[in-house]
């Protein structure tokens, strides 16, 4: 009989209607540096922190602490970090450095690197006890714990320091071994969608940016995320050094115009805690922008919406920027108006406003003066395209019906609606099926077509007052 006949009653489940759409996760930064601990060459996530500490302290040189300290100084940051420093390769050796005890303690030339070998004036061992005689800590600050060891004692010491003109533009772009499997540098972020859901949105190699070639690693890599980056000059640029580096004679790497790219300028000064130590009192040292700016990005995603330009936000944890950036809010010949003429992110800072983030646009600006030159506005087509794309997963390889028609059209336009609702897209977004783009052919072949037509809220970046001087108004008097 049969398997298809029934005598008496059944349901049959239909699905109608359409499916929620998550928005793709924007405030993940994708941090890529060094550290002097912590694991290297994979992809960690870092959220708090207690999650940064597995990167060490903040040691000069080293990236990842200082950078991480600056992010979650600005309140928020969801961070992918990857550490490029391996030991083995980006280090030197130092032999027999001299010191003599003072006070019960001396200094390290430099931050020691693994183990710490203690020998007497003569070069020969001694007999000293880590943890019982002396200790000595990451800054390389060695510090006499017993009485073996006297006031006036020469000590020499052998250690490995970092030599980070090791870490070049091969490093941070890493490689993938086709036999192993094993990833280094920009490749490890490849593995983060699998492994967290998700992948970085924000891409910064700070302390390095400046080189042409962790620049280009940079940049494809935001295509290949539908990511941003931030580009900072060097250290020591002056103004007209920033705006001349736009143009094919510049000295620093801003000769670009790639939408996906953010160009920075200055430095920030930021708290130095190893300095601060020696000093005995605060000392602020000029630090990258990018670290500061990618956790603004984070947290104006967070708090106001990845749809809201991160130009005119405070910037806390800093005194101020390397150099003084004149500013003046309707002065078209400051240092900041000039700068952001050029297409070139920079620092506000005027009476009563505090350090200030100032720019909106990407480097594709002035050539391009569109609106996909903000950046916000790259970020809007970046988180609405790849939501659409990943929610559409579920409805790969079902029947091409009137019915699967509508559902992806009607869950595409519920997500447009509700962003419409949030102020992150402009009334009229809309997703379209067009007959004339979805022929018969084509239908028959698998292939169906949608429209996106979508439109972001622009930066308020130029606020204009027409003054009007209108005499008749004397006329009111009595």
């Amino acid at each position: 009989m049969s398997a298809s006949y029934l005598h008496g009653v059944e349901t049959i489940q239909v699905e109608i209607g359409s499916r929620s759409i998550q928005v793709v996760k924007s405030a993940v930064i994708g941090l890529i540096g060094i550290s002097p601990i912590g694991p290297k060459n994979e992809v960690v996530l870092v959220s708090n922190d207690r999650d940064a500490a597995q990167f060490g302290l903040q040691i000069p040189g080293f990236t990842i602490p200082q950078s991480l300290d600056a992010i979650f100084a600005q309140g928020a940051g969801t961070v992918l970090v990857v550490n490029v420093f391996d030991p083995a390769f980006h280090t030197t050796a130092v032999t027999a450095e001299s010191h003599t005890v003072t006070d019960g303690g001396l200094r390290l030339s430099s931050a020691p690197i693994g183990t710490v070998v203690v020998k007497d004036s003569a070069g020969a061992a001694v007999a000293y006890v880590l943890g019982t005689d002396y200790s000595i800590d990451e800054y390389g600050n060695f510090k006499v714990l017993s009485n073996l060891i006297a006031n006036g004692t020469v000590l020499k010491f052998d250690f490995k320091k970092l030599n980070v003109s090791a870490i070049n533009g091969t490093v941070i772009a890493g490689s993938l071994d086709s036999g192993t499997g094993v990833r280094t540098g920009m490749f490890c972020y490849d593995l983060a969608f699998n492994t967290f859901g998700f992948n970085p949105k924000i891409l910064i190699a700070p302390g390095f940016s400046g080189l042409s070639s962790v620049a280009n690693t940079l940049i494809s890599a935001t295509t290949k995320y539908r990511a941003i980056t931030y580009i900072s000059a060097p250290i020591g640029t002056t103004v007209a050094g920033a705006i001349a580096g736009r143009g094919p004679l510049g000295s620093i790497n801003f000769n670009t115009s790639d939408k996906r790219v953010e160009l920075l300028y200055p430095h920030i000064k930021k708290y130095d805690p190893d300095a601060s130590s020696v000093a005995g009192t605060d000392v602020y040292i000029n630090f990258d922008y990018s670290a500061f700016l990618a956790g603004i990005r984070a947290s104006v995603d967070i708090n106001e919406g990845f749809w809201v330009s991160s130009s005119n936000h405070e910037i806390k944890g800093t005194t101020g920027a390397e150099r003084m950036i004149s500013a003046g809010i309707s002065d078209p010949n400051s240092d900041a108006n000039l700068l952001n003429a050029a297409g070139i992110t920079t620092v506000f800072n005027t009476f009563g406003t505090g350090n200030r983030t100032w720019g909106n646009r990407n480097a594709s600006f002035p050539v391009n003066t569109a609106a996909d030159s903000f950046m916000n506005i790259v970020r809007i087509n970046d988180i609405v395209d790849e939501s659409l794309e990943q929610a559409a997963l579920p409805f790969v390889d079902k029947p091409i019906t009137q019915a699967l028609i509508d559902t992806i059209r009607e869950a595409g336009n519920k997500f447009l609606r509700v962003l419409i609702g949030r102020g992150a897209l402009i009334r009229g977004s809309v997703i379209k099926f067009n007959k004339e783009d979805n022929s018969a052919e084509e239908l028959a072949a698998g292939h169906i077509t949608f429209e996106r037509v979508i439109m972001g809220p622009t930066p308020a970046e130029r606020i204009t007052f027409k003054s009007v001087l209108d005499i008749s108004l004397l006329s009111a008097i009595e």
